[in-house]
Formats: structure tokens, sequence, C-alpha cells
């Protein structure tokens, strides 16, 4: 046996072991040492199959993880050479290899990354195992055998190795390491930025075992770029000046249609992916990067000239491999010719972004919004006793035993005691409704009481000549509550419902309004909605972030606004990470609003001391509710 140390100070080792915890760390950097030698081969003039075959055991607190190629293999010498530490031993910096083993570093990186492994290597008839693992005292060691030995049918059956290949082996026993599910783990890698253009030029298969044996195969991984248009190229030629020097580089910018991007991380979508020989370098938009107008722009730039130039020693990425090192001038300068090109088309999304005339949210946000809205209707007429205009005009020419409501409960207010069912019913005109109108109806009810028939949307015409719809409620204790809202168009009504020990048994509420007498005042359990929606709407560039429409009783949200162009994308979607302002937008609005109503009524309506002291009460009085309902969205 021959046990040897990794030859390098044993902390660098040790800060590497805990940047590349990571399953797809450890899977990049053993597949492309793969592709490496497969190029290899390629320039050799000889023929290859590019197949590359991952397995994968997964257990509850670990796994086996294994990389296999039939590419060059390794002599014994080599096997060993490669355990050196550092990119000073790497073919690209001794000049006798391209690729990406700038580093030096990634196969130990991977295994001791994970846990511990093996590698077995078949080269012209000759089998070279080498076993990588922790000493007690927590040092790196290797143990290469002493020698290699010739290889076996049996050897061959075992790696799926016919001609030379490699295997890499990996047990994964380090807490630090997630342990991905299986088709989580083929979708990272058909993702990852840094295989994307060896997964086209590879055959790439995931297989699944359980105790050794195979029981699924992922078939080939491919990366699915989006539908997109074409902006520039394909490969646009480019070039930019060094210390001198002229270098070429080639650009293919597009823009996803309806595909969302992903704009970070290893699964990156958004951005131009930096492709120098086989290696990818980083993946980023340069001076544009998280920019307003590059949300959908993707593609990829091939510069030769920046791996010939790590070869030389030049800092193109850190060391870290965070991406390009923009502190190196040959760097800086690449940035920003391609940068000069891409610019005007991200001017050109900006541009629409400026000038957009609508956006929208998701189906979660905007369901969140609505039932703000709801609430804050309520709030308008229940706490307020808001009536818009159209109400008003109704109530001033409502004459004798005319409804003044388009729908009402009998009672906003039922206070009815325990065991004991009683009516609840809504009360509508048919003639300020169309005969296609929906009644939606919500109900929100504590455990203990009982509604039938189940709320639910209710088409108007169903409902024959009655002019009322009726639930039948009870509640088995005292303390029970309940709600029920009911929506039509741009009117509501909502009733409030306790359970009381002390309630009497005997109220009564007729099917039809009873005829207004004296002076009327609009009911306060009913009402036409003050806020019936809301819109993203380009308003011009002077104008406020949001609006009220007393026309239309809208919250108008200005796309225009530069802090509102911040959250919104180049599809006009609004980014649900963006709802705080949202709810600051939207709580300023109905504060003024209300604040407004109020002040009219009695008649302080030029005091501005006044309007803002009411405004900062309603803010006061309902920011919380407003903020955290946009919260749990």
């Amino acid at each position: 046996m021959a046990v040897n140390a990794i030859p390098v100070d044993q902390r660098v080792i040790d800060i590497d072991s805990r940047r590349f915890a990571s399953i797809e760390k450890a899977l990049v950097e053993l597949l492309t040492n793969s592709d490496d030698s497969y190029a290899r081969l390629e320039a050799a003039g000889v023929a290859v199959s590019g197949q590359l075959l991952i397995q994968y055991e997964r257990h509850r607190r670990g796994a086996l993880l294994a990389v296999t190629d039939q590419a060059q293999g390794m002599p014994f010498a080599t096997a060993c050479f490669i355990l050196s530490y550092g990119g000073a031993h790497s073919p690209l910096a001794q000049g006798i290899g391209g690729g990406r083993g700038y580093f030096g570093r990634g196969l130990k990186q991977a295994i001791f990354g994970l846990g511990y492994g093996w590698l077995e290597t078949i080269h012209e008839g000759r089998l070279s195992r080498i076993e990588l693992f922790r000493a007690e005292n927590g040092g790196y060691l290797y143990d290469d055998g002493g020698q290699d030995r010739a290889v076996t049918e049996r050897d061959r059956e075992r790696l799926g190795i016919a001609g030379n290949g490699t295997r890499v082996a990996i047990v994964i026993e380090s807490s630090q390491v997630s342990i991905s599910q299986y088709n989580a783990l083929v979708d990272s890698l058909a993702n990852n930025i840094y295989l994307r253009d060896v997964l086209n030029r590879r055959h790439v298969e995931l297989a699944q075992l359980r105790d050794g044996v195979e029981i699924e195969r992922s078939g080939r991984i491919r990366f699915d770029e989006p539908p997109a248009l074409l902006l520039l190229g394909p490969d646009q030629p480019g070039e930019f000046q060094c210390d001198e020097q002229t270098f070429a580089f080639s650009l293919t910018l597009k823009r996803a249609l309806d595909a969302h991007l992903v704009p970070r991380g290893d699964e990156r979508t958004s951005g131009l992916l930096v492709l120098s020989g086989t290696a990818v370098l980083d993946c980023q938009l340069f001076d544009y990067e998280n920019q307003v107008g590059t949300e959908y722009l993707f593609g990829t730039v091939r510069c030769p000239a920046l791996i010939e130039q790590l070869g030389q020693g030049v800092a193109v990425i850190s060391d870290e491999r965070a991406g390009l090192n923009a502190k190196t001038p040959l760097v800086a300068a690449f940035s920003r010719a391609v940068s000069q090109l891409i610019a005007p088309f991200v001017m050109a999304e900006q541009e629409k972004l400026r000038h957009l005339e609508r956006a929208t949210t998701s189906g979660r946000t905007a369901h969140m919004i609505d039932h703000l809205l709801q609430r804050m209707n309520q709030a308008a007429i229940h706490d307020f006793g808001v009536v818009p205009p159209a109400i008003a005009a109704v109530t001033a020419s409502a004459g004798a035993g005319e409804p003044v409501a388009a729908l009402r409960f009998s009672t906003p207010f039922y206070y009815r005691p325990p065991e004991h069912p009683f009516h609840v019913r809504l009360l509508f005109d048919r003639q300020q409704l169309p005969d296609d109108t929906i009644l939606q109806v919500d109900a929100s009810f504590s455990e203990g009481l009982r509604i039938d028939p189940l709320p639910a949307a209710v088409e108007l015409r169903s409902l024959g000549e009655e002019p009322y719809l009726q639930w039948t409620v009870s509640g088995q204790s005292t303390a029970e509550r309940g709600e029920i809202v009911v929506r039509a168009g741009s009117y509501l009504a909502w009733c409030e419902i306790v359970i009381a020990e002390q309630a009497a048994a005997h109220a009564h509420h007729p099917k039809a309004p009873h005829p207004p007498t004296g002076k009327h005042r609009p009911a306060r359990d009913h009402g036409e909605a003050m806020f019936t929606g809301y819109e993203f709407r380009y308003l011009g560039e002077d104008m406020d972030r949001a609006v009220y429409s007393a026309a239309e009783r809208k919250i108008l949200i200005n796309t225009a606004a530069p802090t509102v162009q911040l959250y919104v994308d180049g599809h006009g979607n609004f980014r649900d990470s963006a709802r705080l302002l949202l709810a600051e937008l939207f709580m300023d609005v109905i504060a003024e609003e209300l604040a407004r109503w109020k002040l009219g009524k009695s008649g302080q309506a030029d005091d501005v001391a006044a309007f803002h002291a009411a405004k900062g009460e309603i803010i006061r009085r309902y920011g919380s509710d407003i903020h955290l309902s946009f919260m749990r969205g």
C-alpha cells in the first residue's frame, strides 16, 4: 500500500471542501474534466462516443455518486500526478493542453467537498485505482495501491468501460451537503450554466440506483432554450484592445418571448454565457448587470483570448471561480466592448418600460389585492359612511317605495342565540342589475357556525322572480362568529353574524325593504364600492406613483414612475417580490381618499393640516392590516 498526503497546505483543501460542498458543483468538475479528455482525443483526430454516465444512489443521510466516461483514461503515473494541487500543475498552465484545468484542483475539490471517493482509470489495457480519504487526524490522503495492473473483462463489465476511460466514485457523507432528489438533480444539471455547452456536445445521462441496481435513467440531458427573438448575431463579430493587442469575440443576443428567465445563480437563464474554448467562465450582462430592461435578454459571447491569457497567468477569473475578474485590464476592455454592442438593445427595452401602457400581477397577488379592496370598501361604507356619486344620485332621485340599493342584507347584523336556526337574507333590485349578473358570495365562519346552502356564486337569472337570496344559519355555541360578503359588479353588501346566549330568538326581517319614510339616509350595510379595482397604467413621467380615479373608482399605478418601473419586467409583469411597494402605494391612495371624504362631510375640505392629520389617523388604523395582507400573500 502506498498512502500519501495530498501535496499542499491542508488548510487550502479545508477551504475548498467547504466551498464545494455541493453535488452540483462536484458534477461540474467531474463532467468538465471528462469533456476535456474527449476534446483532446478529438483534437488528435480520434472519433469519440462523447458518452458520460452519472450514477446516483440516494440514501437518507448520504449518497453514492459516480461519473464514467469512455475517453482517454490515464496511465498510472498521470493518475498519481493529477493529485498534485494547484494551477501550476494543470495542463493549461503547462502549455500541454486546453480545457478548463486552470486550477488543478477540481477532482480533489469534488471528492473532499462531498466526503471521500476513488477513481478507476483504464489506459491501454492497464487499470489504476486511487482512493482519496481523510486520516483520523483530519489530513487529506490518497492511496495509489503502489502500481497499476492488467484490466480484466470483469473490471470492464463492472465499470462499464469498453476501451479507455475513467470512473470517479464519491461517497457523500458530509453533513454540509444537501442530498438532492433524483428528478431535482436532473433539472439542476440541465440548467447549470457551467454545463450548458457540455450538454450540447456530449451525451450525458443520469441513472438512479437502488442497492447498486439501476432503476431509472433520464435519457440525454439537455438545456431547453426558451423561445426567443434573435436581436444580434448569431455570432456577431466584435473586437477589443488591451496592451496594444487586438482580440476578437463573437456575440449572440436574444430576447425571450414568453418565458420568465432566472436572473442569478448557477441555474441562471438570463445574461450572456461567456465561453472561451470549451470553458464557461461566467454568465452576466456586463455594464447592464441587474439593470431594468435586461430581464428577458440572454445569449452567448465567445472569446478565445480569455482562456489563452488565463493559461499564461493572467487573472482572468477569480481564484474562487466566481466569474470574470473585472479588475484585470483584459477583462475590463472585453466588458466595455461587449456592453457597447448590447447597449442599444438594453436601451430599447428600457424605453418600452417607460411607455408601458399596462402591467399585470400574478394571480396570487391579484387575489390578494382584490381581498384588500373588498376590506377597504367595507371600511369606507361602514366606518366612514362613504356614498359614491352613483349611489348619491340614486338616493336623491328615489321616490316613495323605491329601493335605493342594488344589494343589501335585510340587516347588517344578525345577533342570534345558539341552537336556533335563522334566515340570512340578501335583497337585490333587479332594475339595477343586468340579467346576466353573477352574485359572488364569500363567507368566513368560525368552526361551530353552519350555513345551508353553502355559499357559492349564483347567477341572478337562476333565482327566477324572487327578489332575494336566502341562507339558513345556526350556531352551536356562544362566541361563534361569521361574515358574508356579496359582490355584483361594482356593488357589494355584507353582514356580520354573532351567536350570543342573551340574543332574542324572534327577530324578523321582511322579504322586501320597507318604503322609506321622511328624509332618506343611505343604509350602512351596503353600497357601491368606492374602490372597484386597480390598474397599472402609463400616466406620464410627471404624475405621482399612484392616484385614485374617481370617475372609474380605480387605483391607478403609474408605470412611468421610476420606482414602479424597477419592479415591472420587460413583459409588463409586476414582480411578486415588490409587494411591499404595492402595500405602500395602496395605503397612501386609500388613506388620501378616505381623508378627503371625511373632511368633505365635515366642511374642512380646504384645511391642509386637518387633511394630513386625518390621513395619518387612517394609516395608523389600517396600515398594519394592509402591509400584513401583502406580506402573507
